[in-house]
């Protein structure tokens, strides 16, 4: 009888990985968790780097190679990795009860010996709630996995698992989550509608990184371009078209983004920590971004507003703006375009709400951007896309560059037949609206992700108005181009639906922005109230009242 095929789909190295990584977590938090797991990750990735180039340098002795000189290694862009802190000896020691202690001085010892690593490592193995045995378990899980050879980089095997890992703590995390994870489909939408090729790239709340990631693929995946026209510098070196700028204020997120560029080979060295934030502490404030990828806090209410009345950040073209004190999204509109250079460009996610508001100053912020012709695109996203909200989000598009009037990225090079002085056509009085609402497939009952060809479509339509060679044609409940007189009929409203033909209330309404609304209204009432009946008591004071009948 012939053996029967197995046709059964071998599940990816990554999602092996994560099933008994999780196992071993048994009760502890994601959230404390996922530091342990991506720390042995890393170190393990490290260690593969090192002893490669170790063995290399072994066979090179008797040449004068040194295997202990850590010039070898910084040559190579490895790290150098310290006798302790190499993976023979920590999975060595894996069954000991001090395994936890031995982990946190390799990451000591690690952090010494490559200062660009020094307060990046996590500290967080010997503490009492981890469980040892488990603890060894996971390393000798780690260890099973070839993930630092020149092979394995090849194939961008620790990429793949580092992100897989980050994505299913944000998932175990929940709200939490959201904090320091961006879903990756969000990302490469963004990504691949900005089309970074070269130039300064900056996330100024960057999470873990996932914006420059996304960046570094995208021109990675153009490297045939490069390889056409015969540069074989640029095709073997892509990433040197970029260089990134960040900032984060929560530091065990920090850690995070520079773990994940660090394995990648991406300099990280203007990504910045402070626990003040951007607002408070800007890390890079004479910085003039060519392309700007955000996915900020939504709604913040405290962001410190009031203590930065006067900032030099809140004049939009000359014109000064002062965004509300009770929430942080045009505060974080007018940071982004305070930084952007000249020809710069930026995509960020935003609370849908910031399309229709008109509190406390925030329309009239919104006109100034649209008259100004600043606003490029907006996109309304599906729901459930995002693990640390429901509120429904979009994406904004803004442009310095709209009239053309000089060079702009992507270099007219990488195109063919764009414009000599630029890469995009005239487009100053329009605004493309595309409305994604009914995309993207459930990956589970809670959350939704945008697929491929999700994404493919809506960067294409893009590409296809903005790019002089495209072919754009407006579709009736998907996309729409609307003048700046249009958009202006309609009270500067930027909700795509009342654009594209689709039902106007069903997309105008934001629970949010009506609760806010209504409340507003209400503590406005109950003021006036309170301001007559002050006003009849002082009267009532006043009256003399007669004694004894006279």
């Amino acid at each position: 009888m012939a053996k029967k095929a197995n046709t059964e789909k071998e599940e990816p190295l990554e999602k092996n990985l994560w099933k008994a990584a999780d196992k071993l977590r048994k009760n502890m938090d994601a959230a404390e968790y996922k530091h342990v797991a991506l720390g042995l990750i890393f170190l393990k990735y490290i260690s593969d780097a090192f002893e490669e180039q170790y063995q290399k340098l072994l066979s090179q002795k008797s040449e004068g190679a040194d295997p202990e000189d850590k010039n070898e290694y910084l040559a190579e862009k490895i790290f150098f990795v310290p006798a302790m802190a190499r993976w023979t000896h920590i999975q060595g020691r894996a069954t000991q009860p001090t395994i936890g202690k031995d982990i946190d001085d390799a990451m000591d010892a690690i952090e010494k010996d490559n200062p660009s690593l020094r307060g990046v490592l996590p500290k967080v193995f010997a503490q009492e709630k981890l469980d040892k045995t488990s603890l060894g378990g996971l390393v000798n899980l780690v260890g099973s996995a070839t993930l630092g050879t020149k092979e394995a980089q090849s194939k961008d095997l620790l990429g793949q698992v580092f992100e897989y890992f980050l994505g299913e703590f944000a998932l175990s995390e929940g709200k939490k989550g959201g904090q320091f994870y961006t879903p990756a489909s969000v990302v490469k939408l963004l990504v691949e509608m900005l089309e970074p090729y070269e130039g300064r790239v900056f996330d100024p709340c960057c999470g873990s990184g996932g914006m420059f990631v996304q960046s570094e693929k995208f021109i990675k995946k153009h490297q045939d371009y490069y390889k056409k026209k015969g540069n074989v510098g640029l095709a073997l070196n892509p990433t040197d078209r970029i260089s990134i700028y960040g900032q984060e204020s929560n530091q065990t997120t920090w850690r995070l983004a520079k773990m994940n560029l660090s394995i990648r080979g991406i300099d990280s060295s203007n990504v910045k920590w402070n626990n003040e934030g951007s607002f408070l502490n800007d890390a890079h404030k004479d910085l003039k971004a060519d392309y700007i990828i955000a996915n900020p806090p939504f709604n913040d209410s405290d962001w410190s507003g009031d203590l930065l009345r006067d900032d030099a950040r809140w004049k939009v073209l000359d014109q000064k703006l002062v965004p509300p004190t009770g929430n942080a999204n045009y505060a974080w509109i007018q940071h982004f375009l305070y930084h952007l250079a000249p020809t710069g460009q930026a995509g960020f996610v935003l609370s849908k709400g910031a399309l229709t508001t008109n509190t406390t100053g925030e329309g009239d912020i919104r006109k100034t951007l649209i008259e100004k012709g600043l606003v490029d695109c907006i996109v309304n996203l599906p729901t459930k896309l995002f693990l640390n909200t429901q509120i429904p989000a979009c994406l904004w598009f803004l442009s310095r560059n709209k009239s053309n009037l000089s060079a702009c990225y992507p270099p007219a090079e990488l195109r063919a037949g764009a414009q000599a002085d630029g890469g995009f056509r005239k487009r100053d009085n329009e605004i493309l609206f595309i409305d994604a609402r009914n995309m993207g497939f459930l990956v589970n009952r809670k959350n939704r992700e945008l697929s491929d060809k999700d994404i493919s479509l809506i960067a294409g339509t893009y590409h296809n108005w903005r790019n002089p060679d495209g072919n754009y044609e407006d579709v009736a409940g998907f996309c729409k181009v609307s003048t700046i007189e249009e958009v202006k009929k309609l009270n500067y409203v930027l909700t795509p639906g009342r654009y594209v033909g689709l039902a106007d209330e069903e997309d105008d309404f934001v629970f949010e922005e009506r609760f806010s609304f209504l409340k507003a209204e209400l503590e406005k009432q109950i003021a006036e109230e309170a301001d007559l009946n002050k006003k009849i008591t002082d009267n009532l004071l006043k009256i003399k009242i007669p004694q004894n009948g006279k």
